[in-house]
């Protein structure tokens, strides 16, 4: 392929709207062109490294065992209804309404049209276990999109979902995507950590995110050095510190706080530290109120709450509902005197001498003590974790990572099969529920992160394996009849030893085109020009190095396929 008969336009400056490296590069390496909020063009150079990223991703999971299928975005409502997930995914699905009125929506996922598909196609033990998957756009109504391709309305995913005869072959299958996974990213050059992950809306009681470990990254990651662990913010636990010795506590104090609301106020007014207080949250949990403490110095965890309480809809109460469950404004609840199910953070269990919020307009409540003056259902780990926790497995401190989530792997169990009556023929002849895993990787959402981790000050530095092209060739002297000679030898011969190549052949100045190269990031640049077949060959130069090597002619293509061979 030749810049001059290539669609590819670079710029020299960055994209107002990009925050982040990577989507600054490959706007301006002509990968991608937005067309609005969160959808995005595919331009040729685009597409070549991201089908790349596809086809690494179709065979590792066809060397998995899994079966690649093909499913309609477009899908009936009562699909989702049926799972009881029309109302937990929110504003975030896009919905239509087709002709005759019938309610449709834009797959962001596709465990109901599976499960349903399973209903008809399985129905003995002979038949399972089987994992099918597909490589196809999904839709989400991102209420910011940002970072490009990270968090966009329109993207390409691998799903792929596992049905297995019982929970010990459904490890099986989860263990063999969570492999595969692992072998994906490598192959793309990535770095990815897998961490332990919260379900969220798609259930299952089990979960692991692919990490890729990135200063840009949205998600916080919770890692300890020390042994090992790691998880996402939403997940991670941490070690419930030594319980403290209760001593003797004085009698609650009401004291006036006129307009004191928030923690820091409240630490000025009462001139001591945030953990004294007891922030007190009112929720309501699937349509009932519910309240939970924690120290005035953390925040809750509200996916480690809401799996607590085992409910599907948790959200913040409104001012009204505060309002009437305490009885006080917003900024004044507290745990004394509350009547409805009380839970709290693990570190506030036998704690005394507290400070909170007496249920009172413009009051807050001193020296209370939560075994005395309350009535706490369970003391459990609902904070989220910080830098310097205690890891939960070996008690040593815990860092704080940012991370780009490229994959999430799951095991359903049989919450959809329930929903669908999932069943096969046992060999006993009873129905049983089939159990489920699924397992999603974020095809353009890899590509991205890939640049993310592989650039430096100049542009990118593509893997070999899902690079658009592994050779970039520079022609430096268009006119030259020598010189456009050896361009098309490289060229032909590259080409029938199977190496990508892509000629620039631009009559532009040679500066122009090392700018290009660089930005572009085509993992070899080869250049040849008049004065360097004086010298006796061509220049061969690694992207990621400094080294310039002068080859001759006839040895050039063997020493370019022995570099591409040996390249990431």
């Amino acid at each position: 392929m030749r810049w001059s008969r290539t669609l590819i336009t670079t710029l020299r400056d960055d994209p107002q709207e990009a925050e982040i490296a990577s989507h600054k590069l490959m706007v301006r390496a002509g990968l991608i062109r937005k067309l609005s909020g969160g959808l995005y063009t595919f331009m040729p150079f685009g597409v070549r490294a991201l089908h790349k990223v596809a086809q690494i991703v179709r065979e590792e999971m066809n060397r998995a065992g899994a079966q690649e299928i093909l499913m309609p975005a477009l899908q009936p409502a009562e699909m989702w209804e049926r799972s009881g997930r029309l109302a937990t995914m929110g504003p975030g699905m896009f919905r239509l309404k087709d002709r005759v009125e019938r309610m449709m929506v834009l797959g962001p996922t596709h465990e109901e049209v599976t499960t349903e598909m399973m209903c008809n196609e399985v129905s003995s033990y002979r038949q399972l276990p089987c994992t099918v998957y597909q490589i196809q756009t999904k839709f989400r109504d991102e209420i910011r999109p940002r970072f490009g391709l990270m968090r966009a309305k329109e993207f390409i995913m691998k799903d792929a979902y596992s049905f297995d005869v019982s929970y010990e072959a459904a490890d099986a299958s989860y263990q063999a995507m969570y492999d595969a996974y692992v072998r994906i990213f490598k192959r793309c050059g990535l770095l990815a950590r897998p961490v332990e992950a919260d379900t969220g809306d798609i259930g299952g009681k089990w979960s692991h995110e692919f990490m890729v470990l990135a200063d840009s990254g949205e998600d916080g990651v919770i890692d300890c050095p020390a042994c090992g662990y790691a998880a996402n913010q939403e997940r991670a636990e941490r070690k419930a510190g030594p319980t403290p010795t209760p001593t003797q506590d004085g009698t609650i104090e009401e004291v006036a706080t006129p307009n004191v609301r928030t923690i820091e106020q409240l630490m000025a007014f009462f001139k001591c530290p945030g953990d004294v207080f007891l922030k007190t949250l009112i929720y309501v949990a699937d349509g009932k109120p519910v309240a939970v403490l924690v120290p005035g110095d953390r925040e809750l965890n509200e996916p480690k709450f809401k799996r607590l309480l085992g409910v599907k809809k948790l959200e913040l109460a409104d001012d009204a509902t505060i309002q009437s469950v305490t009885g006080a404004p917003v900024g004044f609840a507290g745990p004394v005197g509350l009547t409805i199910p009380l839970y709290a953070d693990q570190a506030l269990k036998d704690s005394v001498g507290r400070i909170s919020g007496a249920n009172k307009a413009d009051t807050h409540l001193k020296n209370v003590s939560l075994a005395r003056d309350a009535k706490v259902l369970a003391f459990e780990d609902l904070v989220m974790v910080g830098a310097g926790d205690p890891c939960p497995r070996c008690g040593k401190p815990l860092q704080i990572k940012r991370g780009i989530e490229v994959g999430h792997v799951f095991k359903l169990g049989t919450k959809y099969s329930e929903s669908f009556d999932a069943k096969f023929l046992s060999p006993e002849g009873q129905r049983e529920l089939m159990v489920m895993g699924c397992y999603g990787i974020g095809v353009t959402r890899t590509l991205q992160a890939v640049v993310e981790q592989n650039h430096d000050a100049d542009g990118i530095c593509w893997p070999v394996s899902v690079a658009p092209f592994a050779v970039t060739l520079l022609n430096l002297d268009t006119k030259d009849a020598a010189v456009c000679a050896v361009v098309d030898q490289l060229e032909k011969e590259l080409q029938d030893a199977g190496v990508d190549v892509f000629v620039d052949d631009r009559e532009d100045r040679p500066g122009v085109k090392f700018k290009d190269a660089d930005l572009i990031g085509c993992p070899i640049r080869v250049v040849v020009g008049s004065k360097g077949l004086a010298k006796g060959g061509v220049e061969i130069k690694l992207r990621t190095s400094k080294d310039v090597a002068i080859v001759p002619v006839d040895q050039a293509v063997a020493d370019i396929v022995g570099r591409v061979k040996s390249v990431v």
